[in-house]
């Protein structure tokens, strides 16, 4: 089992760095699956009765390393290690200004992700950072609990308006909830609210767009104004918010009444799945 990587190109670099960055303030450990041409961070809550969040990243890794060479277990050429992304954006944070960054999967006392930064010098010689960030191999039985989730029955799908708007509710909503409720249906509508036995506030968009899925086109042309719904932690939803430094092209919400809401967020390079459940009254 093999992993060697190595980025050039500093805009790549600070791009790595800032999503590693987002990923560390959603999950505080991780499965990172590598394969040749994708990797893939994935993070799922089992706890309480609820069940819990579940995250899905994926980059492709031509659009990051220059080079990037990997020897799997078995002919599917897939790596799955378990890891604290904290302990990869401190490395990266290192390589604001570096002139190459080289990642490789080495065996120290443990198994690591060893990062050798080459940093500008003033004098002939360059200077380099090392890191090594401990990590553990995910036994190849255990795969199948780290697959990609599959696309729920949705009742309503809608593009978010801007983040940073969201953000913005949001904040102001967790200072007199827990709980907040988003609301939307096939006509562009969407709502976020949240409900206490004093206040009851509400914020309305109006005007959003929904996307066609495939298989979908009856669900979304049909005349409807009753609004799918699902009450979740605003926590939760601060959490996913983080996701707005990627800069996202779109931002998707999927909600299954009562039930959970889907988000998705695509970059140019990048996707996110984020699933929250529903919380009962």
């Amino acid at each position: 089992m093999r992993f060697r990587a190595k980025i050039i190109d500093i805009s790549c670099i600070q791009r790595l760095t800032r999503v590693l960055a987002t990923l560390s303030r959603m999950a505080k450990t991780c499965v990172l699956r590598l394969t040749p041409t994708k990797l893939y961070f994935i993070f799922s809550e089992t706890a309480g009765t609820s069940g819990g969040v579940s995250m899905w990243c994926e980059l492709t890794q031509g659009n990051i390393f220059d080079e990037y060479r990997i020897e799997g277990v078995d002919e599917s050429n897939n790596i799955y290690l378990e890891l604290v992304p904290e302990n990869l954006s401190r490395a990266m944070r290192s390589a604001g200004s570096a002139q190459a960054v080289k990642i490789k999967l080495t065996k120290k006392h443990t198994p690591c992700f060893t990062f050798e930064i080459t940093l500008p010098s003033l004098s002939t010689h360059t200077r380099s950072v090392v890191h090594d960030v401990p990590v553990s191999v995910v036994p190849q039985r255990n795969w199948e609990e780290y697959s990609e989730p599959n696309m729920p029955d949705f009742d309503v799908s809608i593009y978010m308006p801007p983040m940073k708007t969201v953000r913005n509710v949001v904040e102001r909503m967790k200072n007199l909830s827990n709980y907040m409720t988003i609301a939307a249906n096939v006509k562009g509508s969407m709502t976020l609210g949240v409900e206490t036995d004093l206040v009851t506030i509400a914020t309305h968009f109006k005007h959003l767009d929904n996307p066609v899925w495939e298989g979908e086109e009856n669900l979304q042309t049909q005349d409807k104004e009753e609004m799918a719904q699902a009450r979740i932690e605003i926590k939760k939803m601060a959490t996913f918010l983080q996701g707005e430094q990627f800069g996202p092209n779109k931002v998707i919400c999927n909600i299954i009444d009562s039930r959970a809401i889907q988000f998705f967020l695509v970059h140019d390079d990048l996707s996110l799945q984020y699933i929250i459940p529903a919380v009962s009254r």
